[in-house]
């Protein structure tokens, strides 16, 4: 399968502040897409930055795909910066996908932020081969970080927004909400946010039986597992050592796999 793609931007545009959507235009890489991959972007010709920007696969078109991204450094600045019409060279799909619920399971979306990237094309895939719409939490600092929330409604989605701040539906913390809320035990759950966040959904969901799985992102130089540099301690072995590259075995996990107490030690 190729991996090196050379797109055609078709829409670049800020959709909340610092926050845009990329539409790329390329008929190879939606055939082998699928919900929770991502690709690496070369935001620049020259030698800087050097390095390829991962990115989650936002929606699968059937000649292209979007991505959506927050600046949050050089190389995402210099990528809000490309016009409709300017093409950039593309790495991927790489990385495994997400899980589909059983027959007629319940599943569940929580998403942090600009963590809601990798969910539209995750929603779009249950409803075309299981019919019922994921139910989701939404949440963000304040209201202007609720990205999505148009597109998930229109997909059929119970949307339950959550803001830090209260500027919009309940005012608290995404895992608060999810406390709150009556599920079923067979129920799947889906996350994806800041670390602390899915930290968190994980604790809820290991101490009520619940299933989860989590998107995770990390800092990359290759995207295909060579460079070790997106690993996480984890309960299986790769390479000799008790751990998982994000890039490779990832970057969707089974949140049971993951040593969430060794994560930020030195």
């Amino acid at each position: 399968m190729k991996k090196i793609h050379e797109c055609i931007i078709r829409l670049n545009n800020e959709v909340s502040p610092n926050h845009y959507r990329l539409v790329l235009q390329n008929k190879d890489i939606p055939i082998h897409a699928l919900p929770g991959q991502f690709v690496m972007l070369e935001v620049s010709t020259g030698y800087y930055p050097f390095l390829r920007r991962p990115m989650s696969i936002e929606r699968i078109f059937h000649d292209g795909i979007s991505i959506l991204y927050k600046v949050c450094g050089e190389g995402t600045k210099i990528l809000s910066t490309l016009s409709a019409g300017e093409k950039i060279n593309v790495q991927g799909p790489l990385g495994n996908s997400f899980p589909l619920p059983e027959d007629n399971k319940r599943s569940l979306i929580v998403a942090g932020g600009i963590g809601v990237a990798p969910f539209p094309a995750l929603v779009e895939k249950i409803l075309n081969i299981k019919g019922i719409a994921p139910e989701v939490i939404l949440a963000g600092k304040t209201f202007n970080h609720l990205l999505c929330e148009k597109d998930f409604r229109q997909m059929g989605c119970k949307i339950h927004l959550v803001t830090e701040d209260g500027s919009a539906g309940y005012k608290g913390m995404a895992t608060d909400f999810l406390k709150s809320l009556d599920l079923p035990e067979n129920i799947l759950i889906y996350t994806c946010g800041p670390l602390p966040m899915i930290k968190n959904v994980h604790e809820i969901c290991n101490k009520n039986g619940w299933l989860c799985y989590a998107s995770l992102e990390a800092e990359m130089a290759c995207g295909e597992g060579v460079c070790l540099g997106c690993v996480l301690p984890a309960r299986i072995e790769v390479e000799k050592e008790m751990m998982v590259r994000v890039c490779k075995e990832g970057p969707i996990f089974d949140t049971r796999i993951i040593l969430w107490d060794k994560i930020g030690e030195e």
